[in-house]
């Protein structure tokens, strides 16, 4: 069987639900340790996607919101849980936030108030950390069943980590720019000669994680390897989503062309871009062993 039979069938299966076996297994091992061991969980997300039913759980822990102690984790998430509730009855209390304020908005103001960066004026910090709001968004669509504390919590985690890294973000973007213009040397000149690659919001994608870009389904499968300690596959998800809508970015002469056709990803492209993404970032070194501190 020829590697491309082999990534069509392994894209195809995990498409309708058909995962490894043993792959499966392993992260249920894994699991059901009293004792987690993260760096495995997070070689486990880097080189396999989770499966839907454990994302919840995975994350938490590689993103410190349980720890890997399974006898702690009851009381962590009961501190938790009334640190959430105390956070909004304090924004309820001074009117910061009422019925008409929406949930990502709300959650925006108490992650403000807990990190201490609350200010007076909410419309620069609506627009500084926009990213905290997408992220938000997209984890409410994909876990639509779990509550309120888990999705505050894994979104201020993962916009924390992404926080820390913003410095990185100039070379992320000379980053995407150079491997761009390897892997579609055409694209990438028609791009830079139309004025449009370098306006581009990469920035904003990146500090959002790309939600609000992808679906939350193609999103699950990238924020796995964010877990798992890779930032770059943000660069490689933008390169496949800008390889994937080509011949649509072929015919634009303006940057909001481009923008209203990269708005407009269907669901089944998403999955396509997500899939590739990775095959991209696997085939250019992807790490798939983790030390204590990842780099970008």
């Amino acid at each position: 069987m020829t590697a491309d039979e082999r990534n069509f069938r392994s894209t195809y299966y995990e498409k309708v639900g058909f995962r490894n076996v043993e792959e499966k297994k392993s992260l249920e091992i894994l699991l059901k340790d009293k004792h987690v061991d993260i760096l495995k969980l997070k070689q486990f997300c880097l080189r396999f996607s989770v499966p839907a039913i454990y994302r919840n759980t995975v994350w938490k822990l590689l993103l410190n919101v349980i720890p890997k102690y399974e006898n702690c984790r009851q009381f962590v998430m009961e501190q938790r849980n009334q640190e959430f509730k105390d956070l909004l009855h304090v924004v309820q209390v001074m009117r910061l936030v009422d019925g008409n304020t929406s949930k990502p908005q709300v959650f925006l103001i108490m992650w403000l108030l807990q990190s201490g960066n609350l200010g007076y004026d909410f419309n620069t910090q609506y627009h500084r950390d926009y990213g905290f709001i997408n992220i938000v968004q997209s984890l409410m669509e994909y876990f639509h069943f779990t509550d309120d504390i888990d999705i505050y919590w894994i979104a201020k985690s993962l916009y924390g980590n992404i926080i820390k890294i913003e410095t990185d973000f100039p070379k992320l973007l000379e980053c995407t720019c150079t491997i761009l213009e390897r892997e579609d040397n055409a694209l990438y000149k028609y791009l830079q000669g139309e004025g449009i690659l370098n306006n581009l919001p990469l920035e904003k994608w990146y500090k959002s994680c790309l939600a609000g870009v992808l679906n939350d389904s193609a999103l699950a499968k990238i924020w796995d390897k964010l877990c798992g300690g890779s930032n770059k596959i943000l660069v490689f998800a933008v390169i496949s989503l800008l390889i994937n809508q080509k011949y649509r970015l072929l015919t634009c002469t303006t940057l909001n062309q481009a923008l209203d056709y990269l708005k407009n990803i269907s669901d089944d492209a998403a999955d396509v871009i997500a899939n590739q993404s990775i095959e991209m970032w696997q085939q250019n070194g992807s790490p798939l062993t983790v030390h204590d501190k990842p780099k970008p």
